[in-house]
C-alpha cells in the first residue's frame, strides 16, 4: 500500500489564507506623516501627506532651522436611529513630526497651503549674515 499523499505548497498556503479567520486587531499607534524635503537655491519645499484631517487642525512651527508638524484628527459618530455601528475603522489622534533642516529658514516668507490631503510648505532661506571684521583701535 502507498502511504505517499502529494502536497501543493501554494494550495496549501491558500487555503490556510481563506480559512483562517480575519483579525483585526486594535491599532496601537499613529501612523507616521510621509515627509517629501527639497532643497532650492532659495527655500526648502515640503510635502507632507496628511489625508483626513481638516486644515484647522494642522500646526507648523518654525524655531530657527527646526520645523516641527502636528495635526489631530477627530471625528464625529454619526449613528442613525435604527442604526447600530458593529465595526468603526477610523483612527483618532494626534501625529507628530519635527526635522532639522540645513540652514535655518524665514519665517516671515514662509508660506503653506493644505489641498486634497497634502500640505506644501515653501520655507525661503535665511540669508546668513556676513562676517564683519572689526578693527582694532
Amino acid at each position: 500500500m502507498n502511504n505517499l499523499i502529494y502536497r501543493d505548497p501554494l494550495n496549501d498556503l491558500l487555503r490556510g489564507f481563506f480559512v483562517r479567520p480575519v483579525e483585526f486587531g486594535e491599532r496601537t499607534e499613529a501612523p507616521a506623516l510621509k515627509v517629501d524635503v527639497k532643497e532650492r537655491e532659495d527655500a526648502y519645499a515640503i510635502h507632507v501627506e496628511i489625508p483626513g484631517v481638516k486644515k484647522e487642525d494642522i500646526h507648523v512651527s518654525i524655531d530657527g532651522a527646526v520645523v516641527s508638524i502636528s495635526a489631530e484628527r477627530r471625528e464625529e459618530k454619526e449613528v442613525k436611529e435604527g442604526e447600530q455601528v458593529l465595526r468603526s475603522e477610523r483612527y483618532f489622534g494626534k501625529v507628530s513630526r519635527s526635522f532639522q533642516l540645513p540652514q535655518e529658514v524665514d519665517e516671515s516668507q514662509s508660506s503653506a497651503k493644505y489641498n486634497d490631503g497634502v500640505l506644501e510648505l515653501v520655507l525661503p532661506k535665511k540669508v546668513a549674515a556676513q562676517a564683519k571684521r572689526l578693527s582694532i583701535q
